[in-house]
């Protein structure tokens, strides 16, 4: 079964890909747990959306075990050992590129992520053996991958057009032009990976044949990353922050991850009182949260190693109240403030044991450092582009350290039993979405493919603009952006269900032992279940 929303009670997997989401609906049909099934559509999907994510990318996770228990998993890379400011001030830069082998700076996380997220699934009962999760995956990268709707938009934008880095044409351009919607592209070096991670186990990829050779074209093309900067990478496994709300408990990360943001947004909304979704109040009051919530992120998120206060302080209630109590119901707060941008797909699954699984993959921006390593087929990520050449920057660059991040898979246990796993990409626009989806769904009684397929809303940049005002699609009423605008907000009406609001997605247990999935019809995915 596979549409943009569905109702099963086996297991059921959301994504922004079909073939992702039908690869870990198969995993569920023959046995697995919702977790194997979120790997095998992560391991799908590098190859069904490289320009989203990739194995040189990073990764998030929260999970809900059937017992209570909630998981985070950090795989989140560091900067290499040679990525010192000193050497890009050599290099001639004022700040770190966003495209190249220099903007290819920090270690790959995500496969890091894979191989804890197995850890715990083994513990679960788990029993799927590794080989039959990346099988998909292979088989997709060797026979060939259609090229997505999402992935044609790329080449159309100023950005996309503009990817000039060794490597790049041959993985994903045809005869140097961008591909057509449906084109069929293959990749066959990145079949050869996931095939040697079949049958060497997928810490191989940092401390076998495969991280050798990924070493061997860093090393190549002149990245800061090492062998021994791979050999040394593990994914960690740390508390989740969260924040009770009337209808339940939400979760989110910690940093390198504006998690925080996210739960605060939701704080201030739970005392503001909207009564009614899709209205002035309730939508005035989540931008405006969310200029509240960025400030607070701007000031705490750097890597966990480095905080120097505790974020779950700004989420007490006391302080949740200051904040909430400082918003004007009737004015916009000034903007703009300084924003960041991303590319990230997320994946979601739960089965009938009440296993739900949250999770983000990212490379930043879309085709990350546009690297393509030749003997591997990893695309690596540019997420180290976030950091700073100011010594005295929040996030300056420093060997081991890990850049802030923009990716933050979110998961709420409502009072009524259910939990429901939610997340969606957009760099910016993430915490807002997010929150749109919570509140629309557990506050307002929206079903879970309407919170998501509802028109939507951006305060800040994403897909690498610069635009910071406010874009709402044009799918509210016209009354709406008329109460916006006269309350002070710089208002943008943008075409409806457009690319640039990220795809959202939504998986839900609830006790009577049914499961939901559902997928934003603004990408190419949807829901798949059994």
């Amino acid at each position: 079964m596979f549409a943009e929303s569905v109702k099963v009670r086996r297991g059921v997997v959301a994504a922004p890909h079909r073939l992702a989401a039908e690869a870990g609906r198969d995993v569920i049909a023959d046995g697995g747990n919702a977790l194997e099934a979120a790997v095998a559509a992560a391991a799908a999907i590098v190859v069904a959306y490289p320009h989203m994510n990739h194995m040189g990318g990073d990764g998030f996770w929260l999970v809900r075990e059937p017992s209570g228990r909630t998981h985070y998993i950090e795989a989140a890379g560091y900067a290499g050992s040679l990525a010192t400011r000193q050497r890009y001030r050599e290099l001639g830069y004022d700040k770190i590129p966003e495209r190249g082998p220099h903007a290819a700076l920090t270690v790959p996380g995500a496969v890091g992520g894979w191989m804890v997220a197995l850890e715990i699934a083994k513990a679960l009962g788990g029993r799927m053996p590794l080989a039959r999760l990346i099988e998909p995956a292979a088989k997709l990268a060797r026979a060939g991958s259609p090229v997505s709707r999402s992935y044609a938009w790329r080449f159309t934008t100023e950005r996309g057009a503009k990817i000039d880095v060794p490597g790049f044409a041959e993985a994903f351009l045809v005869d140097g032009n961008p591909p057509k919607e449906g084109t069929t592209l293959s990749t066959g070096r990145l079949a050869d990976t996931f095939e040697q991670l079949a049958r060497a186990k997928l810490v191989d990829f940092y401390r076998g044949d495969v991280g050798r050779e990924i070493a061997a074209d860093l090393e190549s093309i002149g990245s800061p990353v090492t062998r021994v900067d791979l050999e040394r990478y593990r994914a960690l496994v740390r508390e989740p922050l969260s924040v009770p709300l009337k209808p339940g408990i939400a979760y989110n990360c910690p940093p390198p991850t504006p998690g925080i943001a996210s739960l605060i947004i939701l704080g201030i909304y739970d005392r503001l009182g909207v009564r009614q979704a899709e209205t002035f109040d309730q939508v005035h009051g989540i931008v405006e949260a969310t200029k509240r919530a960025f400030r607070i992120r701007d000031r705490v998120v750097t890597d966990f190693d480095r905080l120097t206060e505790d974020p779950s302080d700004y989420l007490e209630p006391a302080a949740l109240d200051r904040e909430a109590g400082a918003i004007d119901r009737k004015r916009a707060a000034p903007w703009p403030h300084p924003a960041g941008k991303g590319d990230t797909v997320w994946i979601g699954a739960a089965d009938a044991s009440g296993l739900v699984v949250s999770y983000i993959q990212s490379l930043f921006h879309e085709f990350g450092s546009g690297c393509v390593l030749p003997r591997t087929g990893v695309l690596m990520q540019n997420r180290g582009s976030a950091f700073s050449l100011d010594a005295k920057a929040r996030n300056a660059l420093e060997p081991g350290r890990r850049p802030p991040h923009t990716l933050a898979p979110a998961l709420a246990v409502l009072k009524d039993g259910r939990v429901m796993g939610y997340g969606t990409m957009g760099g910016e626009g993430q915490p807002q979405t997010l929150a749109a989806l919570l509140t629309r769904h557990a506050y307002h009684g929206e079903g879970l493919f309407e919170a998501i397929d509802r028109p939507r809303w951006i305060l800040g940049r994403t897909w690498g603009t610069n635009i910071t005002n406010l874009r709402i699609e044009s799918r509210f009423p016209a009354s709406l952006f008329e109460e916006l605008e006269r309350a002070g907000h710089d208002v943008q009406v943008v075409e409806p269900y457009t690319e640039v609001m990220g795809h959202a997605g939504a998986v839900t247990f609830s006790p009577d032992g049914t499961l939901e999935g559902a997928h934003d019809p603004r990408g190419d995915g949807g829901a798949a279940g059994v």
